[in-house]
């Protein structure tokens, strides 16, 4: 469990229309831009923020990193997808889908966020689907 996350950006603004879309595809709120310029997602205890880079070199992507986002079905799954692709994400990997291994069963969506951040939205469905 972790109690926050952050990626960086190269442009707040276009990630704050990229994000807001994806919290609120899944019930969640528009990002709040603090006094530092971070946007900030909250959702339960978490706290999802999406930074400006801090050492003035251009924001980059985890190499191998990916984001999940707990969704509650596949319908949100694919309300989230369709949500970040139309605000500049980009689909990659298979298409949302049930992915099985490791003894669960998981249906799975990917994205790339505008600044390459790799994301998935994840519900874990029953041993027998």
């Amino acid at each position: 469990m972790y109690s926050h996350m952050m990626v960086g950006s190269n442009d707040i603004q276009r990630s704050k229309k990229f994000y807001d879309a994806l919290f609120v595809a899944t019930g969640g709120k528009p990002g709040v831009v603090d006094p530092k310029g971070r946007l900030m997602y909250l959702k339960d205890d978490a706290v999802f923020l999406v930074t400006p880079p801090i050492n003035g070199e251009p924001a980059t992507h985890g190499n191998g990193c990916t984001v999940g986002f707990a969704v509650t079905g596949p319908e949100q799954a694919h309300a989230w997808h369709e949500a970040g692709i139309a605000a500049g994400g980009k689909a990659i990997e298979d298409p949302p889908g049930v992915r099985s291994g490791g003894g669960m069963n998981m249906y799975l969506a990917y994205l790339r966020d505008p600044d390459g951040n790799k994301l998935c939205a994840l519900h874990r469905l029953p041993a027998d689907a």
